[in-house]
């Protein structure tokens, strides 16, 4: 393992060190596998004088697992999770090496800063400090760092939760990434926390037509027929459909912002950099984000296919389905490559309470907003074994940095003082919820 560079904040070393593992997953089985970043934090872990489990379903998809000891075992468990895996990037779109963890201009560098290698530092060196300090968590804390997620956890998560639910004994909730994370609306400051996600649902279009030579007068081509249906599906405007979470996250902005308006959309505008995370959390969603088509240019081929990322409001899954096949019309079909569920919890109770009070702490009167998160986490596998999931990887962000937009984006980095300012909160919530 290496060592922790003494010249930076540990956390942010930590980070650094995970990012520099290359964990590439393009999804479909196909990934370079989290082996090397998981047997980093076993490693770590069993230097703190924890017992580390490793399990590993797949060929190098690997997955970890410690238990930490609480000071109130009548507690339930809570479970600190992250995933390993990054998605792809292209070097070439990059300022930086995207797999060098580059330090400069006060941010770290690289693939995984923030998506979640940051948040897996945060979970590390905040036990570290409380049992280096002699000290126990308030309860039992089972940390599990997962592979696969970005593929939603076929090879992941999903396995260990069927293979190994034995890890998770006594566990009731769990915290994990994409919350608790500063925005800025308008000239004021506010945090996010997540208390649900959008089901996932990713469709592959499929139009048939008729092959022929490229020069022909032809009526029976699939590419025109799927580019139609991709053009339709992609360009249409879903309605907003509030639930209990968006209700009142919408009403708190509007707080915020002292007006009146009854507009989600205008009042997820005032959040600047961060509105357009926020209005796909009103609303379900049809990204297209593959075509395939095609193998010669002067053949006309009788089949193309498109990938769509389709995100449904909780319990909308099989409508949204229903609008989809409406829209893209009788030629098209429409196959369901994987499909997962929607979450929401609500926005109260002791962790949530712990969770608000704890930022408060750090950064006194700035409030906290419920969200829905409009991506999904390995919260949905956790919640087959009856553990209720949260998003709370805190983050004090400057008002002008595109935080939401660095998720699977180019030159992805995160502020250093912000590494520390959630590892400082995070070992406070742990040592007192």
């Amino acid at each position: 393992m290496p060592s922790p560079d003494p010249a930076l904040p540990e956390v942010v070393s930590i980070a650094r060190d995970l990012i520099r593992f290359d964990t590439t997953n393009h999804g479909g089985g196909r990934a370079a596998g989290e082996r090397e970043a998981a047997e980093y934090v076993g490693a770590y872990l069993a230097a703190l004088g924890l017992t580390p489990e490793f399990y590993e379903p797949v060929a190098r998809r690997t997955n970890v697992m410690a238990r930490i000891p609480g000071r109130n075992r009548d507690k339930p468990a809570l479970v600190l999770h992250g995933h390993l895996d990054v998605v792809p990037a292209i070097a070439e779109d990059w300022s930086v090496d995207p797999f060098a963890g580059e330090i400069r201009d006060g941010m770290l560098w690289g693939r995984g800063a923030v998506d979640m290698k940051d948040m897996n530092a945060m979970i590390l060196t905040s036990v570290a400090d409380i049992l280096r300090s002699g000290e126990q968590p308030e309860r039992d804390l089972v940390l599990a760092f997962f592979a696969d997620e970005e593929n939603g956890g076929v090879e992941g998560s999903a396995l260990v939760v069927q293979n190994k639910p034995e890890w998770f004994d006594g566990a009731t909730e769990a915290i994990s990434e994409v919350g608790g994370y500063s925005i800025a609306v308008g000239d004021r400051r506010a945090y996010l926390l997540q208390v649900g996600e959008k089901a996932l649902v990713w469709i592959r279009l499929v139009a048939r037509g008729r092959a022929a030579h490229g020069s022909s007068f032809h009526g029976d081509n699939a590419v025109t027929k799927l580019a139609a249906a991709v053009a339709a599906l992609g360009s249409t405007e879903w309605p907003v459909q509030l639930t209990d979470t968006t209700r009142e996250m919408v009403a708190r902005l509007g707080v915020l912002t002292d007006t009146a308006s009854d507009d989600p959309d205008a009042l997820a505008a005032a959040t600047g950099a961060a509105a357009g995370f926020l209005r796909a959390t009103l609303r379900t969603t049809t990204n297209p984000t593959g075509l395939t088509a095609g193998y010669k240019h002067n053949v006309i081929p009788d089949r193309a296919e498109a990938l769509i990322d389709v995100r449904a409001l909780p319990g909308t899954e099989e409508a949204a389905l229903a609008d989809i096949r409406r829209i893209v019309g009788d030629e098209v079909e429409v196959e369901v490559v994987h499909q997962d569920i929607g979450l929401e919890v609500p926005y109260e109770g002791d962790l949530v309470d712990a969770m608000v009070e704890a930022l408060g702490r750090h950064d006194p009167g700035v409030p906290v907003i419920p969200y829905l998160m409009g991506g999904g986490t390995d919260n949905k596998a956790l919640a087959y074994l009856g553990i209720a999931g949260y998003g709370f990887a805190p983050l004090r962000l400057p008002a002008d940095l595109d935080f939401t937009g660095m998720f699977h984006g180019v030159d992805e980095r995160v502020p250093l003082d912000a590494l520390v300012f959630g590892q400082a909160v995070l070992t406070d919530l742990l040592r007192t919820y």
